[in-house]
């Protein structure tokens, strides 16, 4: 009883918020600055063809990636670890090889 008296009242609010949107003179949208224009495209720079690309080449990089935990023999030569060390909760056992 009481629940279709809710569902019978929401439905005549809907009705009623309706017909005054519909009742209501259209308003227009005012814009607060101009439309964007596209720049104008730059002429084509002509550059040489990328170079061949070879099956099983190196790919170069700049600079070149480094480890983030350096091996042993490194540290001993300076380099310092670029990663904190991980919390004792998230370490786990070395993996066994079969």
């Amino acid at each position: 009883m009481i629940a279709s008296t809710l569902v019978a009242a929401g439905v005549a609010i809907a009705a009623l918020s309706l017909h005054a949107i519909n009742a209501s003179s259209p308003q227009e949208l005012a814009q607060a600055t101009q439309p964007l224009q596209a720049p104008p495209t730059p002429e084509p720079q002509k550059t040489a063809p990328p170079a061949e690309s070879k099956p099983g080449g190196e790919r170069p990089t700049t600079p070149a990636p480094e480890p983030a935990r350096p091996d042993a023999e490194a540290q001993k030569a300076g380099a310092k670890p670029v990663l904190p060390p991980a919390p004792a909760e998230k370490t786990a056992p070395p993996i066994e090889k079969k």
